[in-house]
């Protein structure tokens, strides 16, 4: 009997500790994991690679940003335009420290989307048969960290590759998590061993659900060109402007069920960062009126043909295009409009500051 006493003794203890680690999981910050993870991260390199990785917070590069193929491992000649360290140029162990550092700024869909998007590269370097030399690498992924790490503190990172952006800024524990973008080519992959992968499949799909919700008079709002942009309007622009005023079918001339594909499809977005983030991103998409909300669609809205819409509020943006390779080539970003890159919570804190 006391030796069953003792055992139960312990299984409670075990389950309790469960608890509160998962309590105190729950109740970690993001700010606070991102810093530990930065830190761990850092505190695993040598000082040459720390001296790649890391620039001062007020370093012009950190409103650098780029979704194209380019990075270290280019051919001789060709511009490097990626700041950081690749992940290949990694020791194992660094590599997984950097992993959860991506980690940190993603929720698991995030996660998911953002390693498969770096797989897709050594797709391409098949069907593209190796040309350019290294153009196509899974390990062609920098990372950048702007200032010194710390949960209350001022200071940002970047995680940056061929179709794969995420740039966070984190002032006195709030984090902005923008520009925020994911790219797929191919969009679907038709050959080989991995046929039929659609990595960014929901925000192609969901997109057509609104668009094909529509009647026809809304579907003429809507569609404000017949013929589709070719990439996303704000491409990697340090501010997030669109020209004129927002044009396309407002939100509030939807029915409840039209907005309702509409909040599916803003939501899909906004949860792609942790769950506190996601939900503060919900929380100003909620806020947005109905009248200042915009969907817009350029091109066909037969599934299969070249397309790009526009979710537009007054606050945040969303883009998704796919046109290029003949429609088989996904770009998709969230950016904000005020915070991108932090500035508005930069400006908080130095007129707090100042006073």
């Amino acid at each position: 009997m006391p030796s069953m006493r003792s055992a139960w003794v312990r299984t409670a203890a075990v389950g309790v500790s469960a608890l509160l680690l998962t309590a105190a999981y729950k109740r970690a910050e993001p700010s606070s994991v991102m810093a530990d993870a930065a830190n761990a991260f850092l505190n695993s390199l040598w000082p040459d690679q720390k001296a790649k990785v890391s620039y001062a917070f007020d370093d012009d590069e950190r409103l650098s940003w780029h979704f194209v193929p380019a990075g270290a491992n280019y051919k001789p000649g060709d511009r490097e335009l990626r700041k950081g360290m690749p992940l290949g140029a990694m020791q194992p162990f660094q590599r997984e420290l950097a992993t959860a550092l991506i980690a940190a700024g993603l929720s698991q869909q995030g996660i998911i989307k953002a390693q498969q998007i770096m797989s897709l590269e050594q797709v391409l370097l098949i069907l593209e048969g190796a040309k350019p030399v290294n153009r196509r690498d899974p390990d062609n992924y920098f990372i950048t960290i702007f200032g010194k790490p710390a949960a209350k503190g001022t200071w940002g990172y970047r995680i940056e590759g061929h179709h794969l952006a995420q740039n966070y800024t984190i002032v006195d524990g709030k984090v902005s998590d923008s520009p925020s973008f994911f790219g797929s080519n191919p969009a679907e992959v038709r050959i080989g061993p991995r046929k039929g992968l659609r990595v960014l499949a929901l925000e192609d799909d969901y997109g057509y659900d609104v668009v094909e919700s529509l009647d026809k008079a809304q579907q003429d709002m809507a569609v404000v060109d017949k013929t589709a942009l070719k990439d996303i309007i704000t491409g990697a622009s340090r501010k997030a402007a669109l020209n004129g005023a927002p044009n396309g079918l407002s939100a509030a001339k939807m029915t409840e069920a039209q907005y309702d594909k509409l909040m599916t499809l803003i939501e899909l977005y906004a949860s792609n960062v942790p769950e506190a983030m996601a939900a503060r991103r919900m929380e100003l998409a909620r806020k947005q009126p109905k009248e200042a909300t915009y969907f817009a669609w350029t091109g066909d809205i037969k599934r299969g043909e070249l397309h790009y819409y526009r979710v537009q509020t007054p606050t945040f943006l969303i883009e998704m295009d796919c046109t290029q390779d003949a429609g088989n080539h996904i770009h998709s970003v969230w950016r904000d409009y005020e915070n991108d890159f932090g500035v508005d919570m930069l400006r908080a804190h130095y007129t707090a500051s100042h006073q």
